[in-house]
């Protein structure tokens, strides 16, 4: 197989300035409704990119938990490494991709934590054994194998049974956007490309060339 060889042309619809929304939160909930309409496995999955100590760029797929007051709010260990690279540089970027729509959103932001009452009222709602791995991973450290993992799984929920408090090394994040694109997979690959920036607290929509 030749990789270079693989092609799709991009014919579903496209996206017109007279036909965005003009708050890019709203178009984001739009976009989000159809990808949920359109029933895609884990539609809220999202690769979250962050900045590394050494200033290189990391990325992972993180899950959207909340679109709140106009912030993109996930959750996770704040001591991994996603957690100590915000800590030291709170700036992150979110990508969407929805293929079978043709679709990507990306969005640039400052991030900051959710209240701790939040991050508690979230914990509360997870599955048990969610909850007891929060508990029991020190995420991103080595550890030397499976068993010692579940074998802490096991120790949390023998001291906590079903009510694992939230560990203070867990918790969410909200990112407040400073610009969001929309990207429509368009025919002959002229797609169509609307970056709104915050300006105060306005809004500006331009296009960019695909």
């Amino acid at each position: 197989m030749n990789i270079a060889d693989m092609r799709q042309e991009y014919m579903r619809a496209g996206l017109a300035e007279a036909d965005a929304l003009a708050d890019p939160i709203a178009q984001f909930s739009l976009w989000f409704k159809d990808a949920l309409a359109a029933d895609l496995p884990l539609a809220n999955a999202m690769t979250l990119a962050t900045v590394a100590e050494s200033g290189a760029p990391d990325a992972r797929i993180v899950l959207l938990k909340g679109v709140e007051d106009g912030a993109f709010v996930f959750f996770t260990n704040y001591d991994s490494r996603k957690g100590r690279q915000l800590a030291a540089q709170p700036q992150a970027c979110l990508v969407f991709l929805w293929t079978q729509l043709e679709r990507q959103v990306r969005i640039e932001g400052r991030v900051e934590k959710v209240p701790a009452a939040a991050s508690d009222a979230y914990f509360a709602s997870r599955p048990l054994g969610a909850r007891l791995s929060a508990r029991a991973s020190t995420q991103s450290a080595v550890v030397p194998g499976r068993e010692a993992l579940e074998r802490a799984v096991a120790e949390e929920q023998s001291r906590h049974g079903d009510q694992p408090p939230r560990p203070a090394h867990w918790g969410g994040y909200r990112v407040l956007p400073s610009q969001v694109e929309f990207w429509q997979g368009r025919k002959n690959r002229l797609h169509d490309r609307l970056l709104y920036r915050r300006h105060a607290t306005a809004w500006t929509l331009e296009r960019l060339a695909p």
